[in-house]
């Protein structure tokens, strides 16, 4: 038995329900829930053996489900009022990441304090230089990443096969998958479906024939980190959700395009919230783009609805994204079980796009930026088949 570093009034016996204070190392080793690890002495859980070791088997798929952030996984499906269609499949366990990898203090202790603490989190830091280029390289490498990950996308394939993708995708790079054990996220690509804003952890779910996706990629190369997300369709998708999906993308791009040195940051939600408003649709305010380099998230906070306090102005060199969540219907979000799902509150679909930017003399450069060889977007394609039915030539 382990001794547990859980306040005892937090932890009950798993035999008794008094007090616990030894924890069943198996189920530690397992990841399993703290309640059910949990024990007053070595007599209550020799007393309770037979009952308890089942809890050790996970069934034929080797499978768990993600319950609340830090406390591990389930064998059963949590109990929860959920906001639409959509529900938790099992996880596969972690993904391992050779010694090789240079890795962030959070793949050992599932924290960052480092970041939490440093003093990037009040004041930005221009990056020029080699400093610049490090973060480009980062970006260069989450841009191809994330185009493998779009060419995954498919009826059937599930979202833990893109977490596959993505994750031995960075290692072959030589780089570590941002999120990965980032405050015990147990995956390396946050994959967000239909009414999931952002954070969705990927599991066992075949994605089906209408369902739109995020798929959110962060990379850390080299000491630096490189982040951007795009919302895919499967298959046929409603006029819904493509109107959704493409408004999303302009809201983006608009931002985008206004970022220059002197633009006052609070801006940025003005600008989404006019063309989203305009479109019928709402911004998610509890979600916000960043300040990106050495650290995975820091000032300065970019956030994306209208009349928001973000303080400051952009200046040369400055690094960050911008990361708008629009969302059919209401803009308020309910987290799931897992601690980190966030899920639209009536249920109806949402979208994002990021970019990780660089603030330059004239304007800004877009570090992410898509690539010739991306696979195209849904609007993208529909209007190469219109111009190669009229035999137009669209413009690069």
């Amino acid at each position: 038995m382990t001794a547990t570093t859980e306040p005892l009034t937090e932890l009950k016996c798993f035999k008794c329900q008094k007090p616990a204070k030894l924890q069943c190392p198996k189920c530690l080793e397992l990841d399993l829930e703290r309640d059910h690890a949990a024990f007053c002495s070595q007599q209550c859980f020799a007393a309770s053996w037979v009952d308890h070791k089942r809890l050790h088997r996970p069934g034929p798929d080797g499978w768990h489900y993600a319950t609340r952030r830090g406390a591990g996984r389930s064998l059963t499906m949590p109990d929860f009022n959920w906001t639409g269609p959509l529900r938790p499949w099992r996880i596969s366990p972690m993904r391992s990441i050779p010694d090789s990898i240079p890795k962030p203090e959070w793949y050992s202790t599932g924290r960052a304090d480092v970041e939490v603490s440093s003093r990037q989190q009040h004041t930005p830091i221009p990056r020029f230089g080699k400093a610049a280029e490090g973060i480009r390289a980062a970006c260069t490498l989450g841009r191809k990443v994330l185009d493998l990950a779009h060419a995954a996308v498919a009826p059937g394939v599930t979202t833990d096969e893109i977490d596959r993708v993505v994750h031995e995708a960075t290692i072959a790079a030589g780089a570590y998958p941002s999120p990965y054990n980032y405050f015990n996220f147990p995956k390396s690509v946050c994959t967000s479906v239909n009414e999931i804003i952002c954070h969705g952890i990927p599991d066992r779910r075949p994605l089906e024939n209408g369902d739109i996706v995020n798929v959110d990629v962060s990379v850390y190369l080299n000491g630096w980190h490189g982040d951007l997300n795009e919302t895919f369709v499967v298959g046929e998708v409603d006029d819904v959700s493509k109107k959704l999906l493409k408004t999303t993308h302009e809201c983006l791009e608009l931002a985008i395009a206004a970022c220059r040195p002197g633009m006052r940051y609070r801006d940025v939600g003005d600008i989404i919230t006019r063309h989203a408003s305009a479109a019928g649709l709402s911004v998610v305010k509890a979600y916000c783009g960043h300040g990106i380099g050495d650290l995975f998230h820091c000032a300065p906070n970019v956030h994306h609805y209208a009349h928001n306090k973000a303080r400051g102005v952009m200046k040369e060199g400055e690094v960050f994204t911008i990361e708008p969540m629009i969302c059919v219907g209401s803009h308020r979000d309910k987290t799931w079980p897992d601690g980190w799902t966030a899920a639209t509150e009536d249920g109806l679909r949402s979208a994002q796009f990021e970019h990780q930017l660089l603030i330059t003399p004239q304007g800004c450069e877009v570090l992410t930026a898509r690539l010739p060889t991306s696979p195209p977007l849904w609007w993208e394609v529909e209007d190469a088949s219109l111009a190669a039915k009229t035999g137009q030539v669209l413009s690069v």
